[in-house]
């Protein structure tokens, strides 16, 4: 497997949310580096650890809905993107965490994409995505700019 460069739109499960969050970047950065405390702000995210650096190259453990992964960051740009997946049961995920400073704080936009076994069967007793996909994939609220909130 080639390593990814970002989201693949035509994937047979794709997610994506935007938020905005009334905070400095540092710290919005800083949370989203620090894998091991995942589970405190994520709460679909039981578990997570990293041994080491939040850096591309770097593998870490996390678990959803009782689905436990190893992903691997493929790219970071520091304060601004990261990009990272992995493999388990056949389903091979990607996420990619965009980080942009506003007025008001940061803008996250988050999109994923599935593809494997199960993501991509026919049949729809066979489909099932990703436990964090079905998170992401919950009815959002809409801004009144239009925006998807959380």
């Amino acid at each position: 497997m080639s390593i990814p460069t970002g989201v693949d739109g035509g994937a047979p499960v794709r997610a994506h949310h935007e938020t905005d969050i009334n905070a400095p970047l540092d710290t919005v950065w800083q949370l989203h580096a620090d894998v091991n405390s995942w589970p405190t702000w994520q709460t679909d995210i039981t578990a997570a650890h990293i041994d080491g650096a939040f850096q591309p190259g770097a593998s870490f453990e996390w678990t959803s809905y009782g689905f436990a992964v190893v992903s691997t960051i493929y790219a970071i740009a520091e304060r601004a993107r990261v990009l990272w997946g992995g493999t388990a049961d056949g389903i091979t995920g990607v996420h990619e965490w965009v980080f942009s400073e506003t007025t008001a704080g940061v803008h996250v936009s988050a999109g994923s994409h599935v593809h494997g076994v199960s993501a991509e069967a026919p049949c729809a007793g066979f489909h099932k995505p990703l436990p964090r996909e079905r998170a992401l994939m919950r009815p959002t609220r809409t801004h009144p700019s239009g925006r998807a909130l959380r």
